[in-house]
């Protein structure tokens, strides 16, 4: 019996080619989007499961508290202090081990942070227990005695290619920057397990006692105040709870934090993360490498069922118009028997069969999908695949089959219901949804939201358009930035100026408007409670000439004055207004207290506001300070083209580090990185949604004309016979869906205006939801509706009423 159901349920398919089509991929890049979300979602499920003691690890995680010992603000820090794993061995119990991972050797993993080309790896210092305790198999080397020594590593598989010829690299040597000459103690093993712990090298952690004697690093080994650099994982003894743990940690915190009084130090109390929480998990600071956030789980599911949910609705109204066309096969099946519930099963069975099809397009559309995904900068940033194993193909299949079945339920239902008497004297007698009331609010909701889709797309990339184009307040032209990575400083800018296209070299911190951004407290006194936080840029003397900003009071730092700059301190505007002075004027001479160093400061020039950080936030106080030995980069001006500057710099480079490659970018494309990244990956996915929600929606439409066409066959003959012309035929059957899309765009626009406003008024600045914003998406959208309605009402006008009366 399921074998002949399945036979007529493929020939149905083949003899309807077009209508098949439409059924199965409407319903395969529905398909194909869920599928790619439960990928993703199982893809990062995978990460750290492997372990056979991830029910036992947690990783330490920090909370800043105010000096009341509560929360101060929702974010959390994956890192914590050093002298934790210590304190837990030598003092408390119930904890089996204790590994730490610490920052500062080689590069970070993260795409977003700054790299130094010169250093080839990226990774961590790590206790010797690090491999035991996750489980890290090694291919060459000892994973006991691997990092038991100083200056000693263990590459990554890739990492070992990259670096070595020869196979088995043990007992080679490789510098790491300015850090010291590493010996290859061990090489992984390549698997397909997935860590949330992302490195291509891991070294001794007991080099970092030596680095600290030479003056390369700080002592936050024994460090309580510092939280930042490091990461803390314990091992929980058998029948432990980490209830157990945190009481451990409490009186950790109340011993070594709560009774710190410098208000320069940070309080921050401790807790416990499980191994298994961390991805997918909840956004953290200084994450060791990537995770998915659980709101984006959400937010993806939510999304996938919203198009699973559309697609199953079109794929039941055009079932139902299309099967209308079957009602008399439906009637001869009964009065030959057939029960109603056989009626229902061959139509569930072919619903079923088309899912499984739709399936097997889907896994296909998938494989162009993701490249496309892989391209996307959160990919690459957050490491994101697709997971593909006998598991999730299993659940695909139930997946596809459960679409199947609801899609094709209410279908099979309604036309196991016919009765044969009726079907047989002609489809005049159904009275299958007359009015369709419910059919037509839902495609005016789906029209609704594919323009609520459309035009938000127009209003993103409006966006992003202007903070291409919108003026910072500084010039950013003819401007190249060059990483120092260790060089110096003032030799570097000596040479640059020693060619004629260089115009002005300045040094910095970091790059303005860029996304990077540093604060500290400051104070007129110490009898002030709170410290007024400012937005802080490291520069040198030329800072101001090289992006042009305006000093409206005092003066700059001058080269002249040497290391006295350090005792001096330039505001903006704002920070004039943040401090509490009349007018700029006033501010200039008055001291100013650095809650880092608690020492004071002499105000000596005011510049014009300009935007030092991200348009995403308005301008905000900030102060420019002197310390070359924080200058990280260099601003270099120059006249001619861009390529003969490049050329300059590179030679200036050569002369002055010959021995390391050179790292330097375009100034402008450097700012403007940050939107095209995070917004241009917005307009993508965006697009991409638009485009699938206005293709459901019109599929539904198609639906909804399908049933139309077929049920006015006989009226629509009748008009012909009677005289009437084209027009008026398509005019005739139009006339109902040309008023679902008046009403979408009548809903659709407000509801835009709304929720547009919303998100763009958290920006200072600015694009408005405009009227060519909306006649552009209203357009779209009235093209894609016309065309899907006057594919069938053309149709039909085409229809020969001799076929369709010979038998009245």
């Amino acid at each position: 019996m399921i074998k002949n159901y399945i036979t007529v349920a493929l020939r149905n398919l083949l003899r309807h080619k077009f209508f098949s089509f439409i059924n199965i991929f409407g319903l395969a890049v529905s398909m194909s989007i869920c599928l790619g979300i439960i990928m993703l979602v199982a893809d990062q499920m995978m990460y750290d499961r492997y372990n056979s003691k991830r029910d036992r690890i947690y990783r330490v995680i920090s909370i800043p508290v105010n000096s009341n010992g509560i929360e101060d603000g929702g974010m959390k820090y994956a890192t914590s202090a050093m002298p934790l794993r210590h304190e837990l061995e030598e003092k408390y119990t119930g904890v089996e081990e204790v590994v730490r991972l610490k920052r500062g050797f080689g590069n970070n993993w993260s795409e977003f942070e700054g790299q130094n080309v010169n250093i080839p790896l990226a990774g961590f210092f790590a206790d010797p227990e690090v491999f035991v305790f996750f489980e890290y198999e090694l291919q060459y080397g000892d994973p006991v005695s691997a990092l038991s020594t100083p200056y000693s590593v263990v590459l990554t598989r890739k990492a070992a290619n990259k670096l070595f010829k020869e196979e088995n690299p043990l007992g080679l040597t490789i510098k790491v920057g300015d850090i010291g000459t590493y010996t290859v103690t061990g090489v992984l093993k390549e698997t397909k397990r997935k860590s949330h712990i992302v490195f291509e090298a891991l070294a001794s952690m007991s080099t970092t006692k030596s680095l600290h004697a030479a003056g390369k690093f700080g002592n936050d080994m024994e460090n309580w105040s510092d939280f930042w650099n490091g990461w803390t994982y314990v091992l929980l003894e058998d029948g432990r709870s980490p209830a157990d743990i945190q009481l451990h940690l409490e009186k950790i915190y109340q011993e070594h934090k709560a009774l710190i009084t410098n208000p320069n130090v940070h309080r921050v109390k401790f807790n416990l993360q499980s191994l298994k929480d961390i991805t997918p998990g909840r956004e953290m600071s200084n994450a060791i490498g990537p995770s998915l956030p659980w709101i984006f789980v959400y937010f993806l599911s939510g999304l996938a069922g919203v198009i699973m949910v559309t697609s199953c609705f079109n794929f039941t109204n055009l079932s139902i118009g299309r099967s209308l066309t079957r009602a008399r096969e439906i009637g001869i099946r009964k009065v030959s028997g057939a029960a109603r519930r056989q009626i229902f099963t061959q139509f569930l069975s072919e619903s079923v069969v088309v899912a499984l099809c739709a399936l097997l397009v889907a896994f296909s559309l998938l494989l162009l999908i993701e490249p496309l995904m892989q391209q996307l900068t959160l990919a690459r940033v957050f490491k994101w695949d697709l997971e593909a194993n006998y598991v999730i193909y299993g659940l695909c299949l139930v997946f596809a089959v459960t679409v199947g079945i609801l899609a094709g339920f209410f279908p099979a239902a309604v036309l196991s219901a016919f009765q044969p008497i009726k079907v047989l004297k002609g489809l005049n007698n159904i009275k299958l949804f007359s009015r369709m009331a419910l059919r037509k609010a839902l495609l005016v909701s789906q029209f609704t939201i594919s323009l609520i889709f459309i035009l938000t797309v127009i209003v993103v990339y409006n966006q992003l358009n202007l903070f291409m184009g919108k003026d910072h307040g500084f010039n950013m032209k003819n401007n190249i930035m060059v990483q120092l990575n260790n060089t110096s400083y003032s030799a570097m800018k000596t040479e640059l100026l020693k060619y004629s296209n260089i115009q002005n070299v300045t040094g910095a911190s970091h790059v303005p408007a860029s996304g990077t951004t540093r604060a500290d407290g400051f104070k007129k006194n110490l009898d002030e409670k709170e410290w007024t936080n400012l937005n802080y840029f490291v520069v040198d003397e030329d800072y101001t000439r090289n992006i042009e900003i305006e000093l409206i009071a005092g003066k700059f730092f001058a080269s002249e004055r040497g290391e006295s700059n350090k005792n001096f301190i330039v505001i903006n505007e704002e920070a004039v207004r943040a401090l509490h002075y009349k007018t700029s004027m006033d501010a200039l001479g008055e001291e100013i207290i650095y809650q880092r160093d608690s020492l004071k400061k002499t105000i000596i020039g005011v510049v014009r506001n300009y935007n030092h950080q991200i348009l995403l936030s308005k301008i905000e106080p900030m102060a420019l300070m002197y310390s070359p030995d924080q200058l990280y980069l260099l601003q270099v001006r120059y006249s001619g083209t861009y390529e003969d500057a490049a050329k300059s710099v590179e030679k200036a480079w050569a002369t002055i580090n010959p021995r390391l490659k050179i790292d330097y970018k375009d100034f402008e494309s450097e700012i403007k990185m940050f939107y095209d990244t995070i917004f241009g990956d917005v307009v993508n996915i965006l697009g991409v949604i638009a485009f699938l929600a206005i293709m459901i929606s019109c599929m539904g439409l198609l639906g909804m004309a399908t049933y139309m066409t077929e049920t006015r066959m006989k009226e629509i003959s009748i008009r012909k016979v009677l005289g009437s012309s084209n027009k008026a035929l398509v005019y005739l059957l139009s006339k109902g869906f040309l008023s679902i899309l008046a009403i979408a765009v009548l809903t659709g626009v407000p509801a835009t205006y709304f929720l547009n406003t919303i998100w763009l008024e958290m920006i200072p600045y600015h694009v408005n939801v405009d009227l060519v914003s909306v006649a552009l998406g209203v357009f779209l959208l009235v093209v894609f509706g016309v065309i899907t309605i006057g594919s069938q009402t053309w149709r039909a006008t085409f229809v020969n009423p001799v076929d369709n009366l010979k038998n009245e």
